[in-house]
């Protein structure tokens, strides 16, 4: 029994050491000098360590378990010829590179860093530049993309690919990465169980998230900003959206989330500020909206057919043009305890709650939406006297949508 012990003991050493791998050196004086060249020498586990230097190089495919680490930042240059790397093993790292050139195609969905059918894997630290596609990941699982920088130069979304794009994917974490100047600046599309944090996504083409049919996804922490219409979340379900910023997506068709059939989800301690729309919600349901700051928008929150069962609380509605868009006499969504900079009530027992509900839909808003270019009136009396005649007697706005205990003071 003891020599059986003491084998298995050494056994177990040896596939540690044997998992640990050896150090491969590339650079343009050393022994191996090209990166394919590295992969193709190397055994399983093993960490090729790329000096600083430019590798012209493409269509690098990882199909084993290795370590790519760059020192100093060493540059892969696709020459405009394709996709650069491409990963189609378990237990890969690509860490450190700087990557720049790749291939623009209208047939094939050229990336900088392709993961094909793999499983723990980590890319990071990478900066990525002149590009169509930045990290890819297809059928992929429980990997982790952190701490990247991804600009790119799109001019037309017709001919530009998305930041960082994730398809038929579980359980990635998509962590502090940068990604700019791309179409979409994250993408998801049937992929589930995903946390996606502390990223910074701006001035991107279209959206700075974009994502379908994904459910049981964690957002938190992220910033979307001056991208070319803000966000956009459809067909899922069970979503968490929490503490993200959503500043500064204007344009005639723009906002700074979109929800189209979103179904039980929490959307919590977000800022929506100078948006055109705040939160534009279409066919979605079940969603707990609490803890938000709408600042300065044109519209705080836009909802259009088939919403129900939503609950609207202990949200800060601040200075927005309009803070609730309605276009429909039926409601049962439910609004209570926000604070609005809009109201005038009075609160005589000084509990901190107004004694006079609060409609946050106004009859000038109704107008604006049925007829566009009546927006011109914004800020006139005429405004001011329709909204008042309606607050009177409610004929246009639903009459059960109201906040029956506004708050008194900004919640801080």
């Amino acid at each position: 029994m003891g020599i059986l012990r003491q084998n298995l003991i050494i056994a177990i050493l040896l596939l540690g050491n044997f998992a640990r791998g050896e150090t491969l050196r590339i650079c343009e004086s050393c022994q191996i000098s090209s990166i394919k060249e590295g992969i193709a020498i190397a055994s399983d586990f093993d960490t090729l360590l790329i000096k600083k230097g430019t590798y012209r190089e493409f269509n690098i495919v990882i199909d084993k378990p290795l370590t790519l680490l760059g020192e100093d930042y060493p540059v892969i240059d696709g020459g405009d010829q394709g996709e650069i790397i491409t990963i189609t093993s378990d237990h890969v790292t690509v860490d450190g590179l700087f990557i720049i050139n790749v291939g623009t195609s209208y047939t094939s969905d050229y990336a900088a860093i392709r993961v094909v059918k793999s499983a723990h894997f980590l890319i990071q630290n990478l900066v990525l530049e002149k590009l169509f596609f930045g990290i890819y990941l297809e059928k992929s699982r429980n990997g982790r993309v952190y701490h990247n920088k991804i600009i790119g130069d799109a001019v037309d979304e017709y001919n530009s690919g998305n930041g960082i794009q994730l398809w038929y994917s579980q359980n990635i974490v998509v962590e502090q990465n940068i990604v700019q100047h791309v179409r979409d600046g994250i993408y998801l599309e049937f992929s589930d169980h995903i946390t996606i944090k502390d990223n910074f996504s701006s001035d991107n083409l279209r959206y700075g998230l974009h994502f379908m049919f994904s459910n049981n996804d964690v957002y938190t922490n992220n910033t979307f900003e001056n991208n070319g219409a803000g966000v956009a979340v459809m067909f899922s379900k069970k979503i968490k959206m929490n503490n993200n910023s959503f500043k500064k997506n204007w344009g005639a068709a723009s906002f700074g989330m979109l929800l189209k059939e979103i179904n039980d989800a929490e959307i919590r301690n977000n800022t929506f500020e100078e948006n055109t729309v705040g939160i534009n919600i279409e066919g979605s349901n079940r969603i707990d909206y609490t803890h938000n700051d709408f600042i300065n928008n044109g519209w705080a929150v836009k909802v259009k057919g088939a919403c129900y069962t939503n609950t609207f609380s202990n949200n800060n509605f601040l200075y927005n043009s309009f803070d609730i868009s309605y276009n429909s006499k039926l409601n049962d969504n439910v609004f209570e305890n926000n604070y609005w900079s809009g109201y005038t009530g009075y609160d005589l027992d000084r509990n901190g709650v107004g004694d006079v509900p609060y409609r946050p839909v106004k009859l000038f808003s109704y107008i604006v939406n049925r007829t566009p270019e009546t927006i011109v009136l914004l800020r006139s009396l005429f405004m001011d006297i329709i909204d008042f005649s309606e607050k009177v007697s409610p004929v246009f706005t639903p009459d059960k949508l109201l906040d029956a205990n506004p708050l008194m003071k900004k919640i801080e």
